[in-house]
């Protein structure tokens, strides 16, 4: 991988783009070491959903660059991600909830008027039993989405709020400055006039 100073412009743009805040106070971004080999440039950050004190998905975004592009791409810039959350036990069976899953990102993305091009990926969910020694509580489930697309406009923060808008989508969370009834203070009442 070529040097930092030596990063082409649109790469640094795309980086810096990528360098906002999350609307989600819960959604924790951490910027990460990059996979080496994948591109003559690359950028990586973490992200961390918390509920509470619990994590309950987690992802990674990938910017890659190939100056003269790439022919699978449509282009020289290349976003992949990888998310991760578990779920309720009864949802890894629910026959609908991959195609749900994928349109949680294309949702984000078309919210935040991210433009893009070329877009592809996988949903997985599974479902986990533990026996013997690894025996635990109930049988959990999980679900993993892998996508990578090309982003057409320069701005990566909205790609980045489109992509925090699936992790919030994934891991059950409102939309910003939404507060769920079960987040409520304790001694809190409802009224009705």
């Amino acid at each position: 991988m070529a040097s930092p100073s030596a990063a082409p412009e649109a790469f640094t743009r795309a980086v810096a783009g990528l360098r906002v805040d999350s609307p989600w106070s819960e959604i924790l971004l951490e910027e990460i070491t990059p996979p080496q080999k994948l591109a003559p440039y690359a950028f990586a950050l973490s992200a961390t959903v918390l509920r509470g004190e619990d994590e309950v998905a987690s992802g990674r975004l990938i910017l890659l660059h190939e100056p003269d592009g790439h022919e699978a791409w449509h282009g020289t810039l290349r976003l992949v991600t990888l998310i991760t959350a578990e779920l309720e036990a009864d949802l890894a069976t629910d026959p609908l909830l991959p195609a749900v899953a994928w349109s949680w990102l294309s949702d984000g993305l078309e919210h935040y008027a991210a433009a893009y091009t070329a877009i592809g990926g996988t949903v997985t969910q599974t479902a986990s039993t533990r026996f013997g020694e690894l025996a635990g509580p109930e049988p959990t489930a999980d679900l993993e989405v892998r996508a990578s697309w090309t982003p057409t406009s320069d701005d990566f923060g909205a790609h980045l709020r489109g992509w925090c808008a699936m992790l919030a989508s994934t891991a059950g969370l409102p939309p910003p400055g939404v507060v769920s009834l079960s987040d409520r203070p304790r001694g809190v009442t409802t009224h009705r006039g």
